[in-house]
């Protein structure tokens, strides 16, 4: 079964400011193979749309907040990030669509794999009869 789940990091506050440490396979549930961020993006122009194969993923939001609709093909579920500390793991066969990005936002995502096109599903029905074939 498909994956997904909001991820609580150790955080150590003082009057210095705030230090949150990510490490592989303790807070990343996987090996980080690729980093990117996306900056930028407008409150009404949704993105993602699509599934991976064998991608696993840990999408942080920096600065600002956006909004996570998620499906694992037998329900959606909607997160919220807003927090520095919190990150929503994404299994692979997990339909992903960003929404609602406030005007700072600053999406950090931590990657398994190395980008490669052939592992992207871009076709709602064509996710689900895949994931219909993995059971």
């Amino acid at each position: 079964m498909s994956e997904h789940r909001l991820i609580q990091f150790k955080s150590l506050a003082d009057e210095r400011g705030q230090l949150v440490a990510l490490e592989a396979n303790r807070e990343i549930p996987f090996e980080v193979k690729r980093v990117y961020y996306m900056t930028g993006m407008v409150a009404n122009l949704p993105r993602g749309f699509h599934a991976h194969r064998n991608l696993q993923q840990l999408a942080i939001c920096l600065v600002g907040r956006c909004t996570f609709l998620v499906n694992d093909a037998r329900e959606e579920t909607s997160y919220d990030l807003s927090s520095r500390d919190v990150g929503l793991y994404l299994g692979n066969y997990v339909w992903r669509e960003m929404h609602n990005f406030s005007e700072d936002c600053v999406l950090v995502v931590l990657a398994s794999e190395h980008y490669s096109e052939a592992d992207y599903i871009r076709d709602y029905d064509i996710f689900l009869r895949e994931v219909k074939l993995r059971e």
